[in-house]
């Protein structure tokens, strides 16, 4: 063979070269654009939106039903407002001792009701023990004395007993009485809120309307203000 067969051709080395330089640049290239294509899927739909973009954006179920956030206040319904010259609001309770006891067993009589907010603690047993002590005062002007709240039976007998109180106790368990005459609604407590009994007294006249009443009582000398109204009406 010639020398001149032996050299390599102009046009042949060139092409092994770029060859080469093509082999190469995919082994580096290829995994970039695989792993760029590859995040293109995972954070891209077909609407353009991104997937981890979505689900920041979902909201929790409460928030998408339109409930109520549980750090909100749920309302609290005011005690009904029992106006002076109104028709006394009837009832027909359990009193201790057995038997119920209705507003239209004291017709033609003047009535006082005290509601207090529970049985056998210091203010309501005060309260409780005076008007037991102006019973005689309080018949002598015409007038019958009930004291109402929402304790058990059980529980109003043992007050009864245990204090000997002479002037009978009526159970609202189930607030019906208390609501009507607003004597039930929101308290508050070392920095509490909640539902509850008003101290509330109620002073009914001889023709079944609403004479007096009084909120937010205080106990000391109460029963005996509410003797000097009777005897004034």
């Amino acid at each position: 063979m010639s020398k001149k067969s032996r050299k390599k051709s102009p046009k042949t080395a060139p092409k092994r070269k770029l060859a080469a330089k093509s082999s190469k640049g995919s082994k580096t290239a290829g995994p970039k654009a695989r792993s760029k294509a590859a995040a293109t899927s995972d954070t891209k739909r077909s609407d353009g939106t991104s997937h981890k973009a979505t689900s920041k954006r979902l909201k929790s179920p409460s928030s998408a039903a339109g409930g109520t956030p549980r750090s909100a206040k749920a309302p609290v319904d005011k005690p009904h407002a029992l106006a002076e010259g109104a028709k006394a609001p009837s009832f027909n309770l359990p009193r201790d001792g057995g038997g119920m006891i209705a507003l239209s067993d004291f017709a033609g009589k003047k009535l006082v009701l005290f509601f207090y907010p529970r049985a056998d603690t210091p203010g309501c047993t005060k309260e409780a023990i005076d008007f037991t002590r102006l019973k005689g005062a309080f018949a002598s002007a015409g007038t019958e004395v009930l004291g109402i709240s929402a304790d058990s039976l059980s529980a109003q007998e043992r007050f009864r007993d245990k204090h000997k109180l002479a002037v009978p106790l009526i159970s609202d368990e189930k607030h019906q009485m208390l609501e009507a005459y607003g004597a039930w609604g929101e308290k508050s407590m070392y920095g509490r809120t909640f539902l509850g009994i008003l101290r509330t007294t109620v002073l009914i006249g001889a023709d079944g309307r609403v004479a007096r009443v009084w909120r937010h009582v205080k106990v000391d000398g109460h029963a005996d203000a509410v003797l000097e109204a009777v005897e004034a009406t």
